[in-house]
């Protein structure tokens, strides 16, 4: 048996848990709009188009995470399979692409909790999650349970709120692809619902703490997958039947508004604030340490990699990432940040799956399938930007 530095205690039902906190959080408020401005009901087929690419990446992570069980991901993977400069594209193109993500969960953040007053409130929670992360709290599996969990109860009263109140009409949702919307404007969905699926490869870098993990690993992810994927599924044909494609691409926060007012909206709006906070915590600490690791390799300027000695966290990688954040809530829109953060997360995926290419003992199709997927769906949105 391969030794490893972590105990091997996380089970397939863990394994599951961690997937979920990492997929089911606030995109899935943020993307249905500007998805919707893209395609109008047609977004239904792009959840399709992003989810089996998300899926392809996700399969080749695993495969690689396998044979590297280390932290960095394809920052790692990169450098290993194609050469240093892959690694080093791979390790920038994640960072930018998460630091527009944490611009968007704080954005997020800020609509659902008080509309009209975004940027000040999202502003005051990268500040807070910035000082948070700075003293050295971490997240706990427990903490991840009970998110999923009231994030789940929180889309369950959405659908309820929304099937079961009166204002959903099937007429909403057809024509399935309205008149004017093309191939194209399809795959443009696609790209900006991928961001909902952000974070999907994480139960891939936990390779070192998983019980079997050739075999954990692809079953977890699976069964992870397809529950988001039927989560975002029924959200969105909810959203859809109460507002219609024009509803959806016209509100900065179409699942609150579905839900009809009273009880349920309330319950939506604190689930999506519950959910871009505790996305944007972790997050945050996810990109300062990936800047630690690309600092500590000479990538990155060195001084980003010294350890505060109280806290022991890299407290100058933390600072600099959230007065980036900072900046970028106040010049970015949430559309924008979505559609950059997918851009930049889809090469890093590209190039996961020219990685995953190269290994011998593996087949081919899912990571040629996810390569391909990714490099169309970045020229899609590079193209509508």
């Amino acid at each position: 048996m391969t030794d490893t530095r972590l105990a091997r205690r996380l089970g397939l039902a863990d394994s599951v848990v961690i997937g979920l906190g990492s997929m089911i959080g606030a995109g899935v408020f943020a993307a249905p709009q500007p998805a919707a401005q893209a395609a109008g009901t047609a977004m239904l087929i792009g959840l399709a188009v992003a989810a089996a690419v998300a899926y392809c990446n996700a399969m080749s992570s695993a495969w690689l995470a396998a044979r590297y069980p280390e932290s960095g991901g394809t920052y790692v993977y990169g450098r290993e399979r194609l050469g240093e400069a892959w690694g080093v594209l791979a390790g920038g193109a994640f960072i930018l692409g998460k630091l527009a993500s944490l611009c968007a969960m704080a954005l997020t953040f800020g609509a659902y909790v008080a509309p009209g007053a975004e940027r000040p409130l999202a502003v005051g929670l990268v500040v807070a999650m910035t000082a948070v992360n700075a003293l050295g709290v971490g997240k706990t599996a427990a903490v991840t349970r009970v998110v999923v969990a009231l994030v789940l109860a929180t889309l369950a009263a959405l659908v309820l709120a929304a099937l079961a109140g009166g204002d959903a009409e099937p007429g909403n949702l057809t024509p399935l692809v309205p008149d004017g919307v093309g191939p194209l404007d399809i795959l443009e969905s696609a790209g900006f619902l991928f961001f909902a699926f952000a974070g999907y490869a994480r139960i891939a870098t936990l390779g070192e703490e998983v019980v079997d993990p050739g075999r954990t690993i692809p079953r977890a992810i699976a069964i992870a997958f397809g529950v988001a994927v039927a989560v975002y599924a029924i959200t969105a044909v909810a959203a859809l039947a109460v507002l219609g494609g024009d509803g959806v691409a016209g509100s900065g926060v179409p699942l609150a508004d579905a839900a009809g007012g009273g009880a349920a909206e309330v319950a939506v709006r604190a689930g999506a604030a519950l959910a871009a906070a505790g996305v944007l915590l972790s997050l945050l600490a996810g990109v300062a340490r990936t800047t630690f690791a690309m600092a500590d390799n000479g990538h990155l300027p060195r001084p980003l990699a010294k350890v505060d000695a109280r806290s022991r966290v890299p407290l100058r990688a933390e600072l600099l990432i959230g007065a980036i954040v900072v900046v970028a809530v106040a010049l970015l829109d949430l559309r924008g940040a979505i559609g950059f953060s997918s851009f930049c997360v889809l090469l890093y995926y590209a190039i996961a799956n020219a990685s995953a290419l190269t290994l011998p003992d593996r087949r081919r199709v899912l990571p040629a399938l996810g390569l391909a997927g990714c490099l169309l769906l970045a020229l899609t949105l590079l193209g509508a930007a």
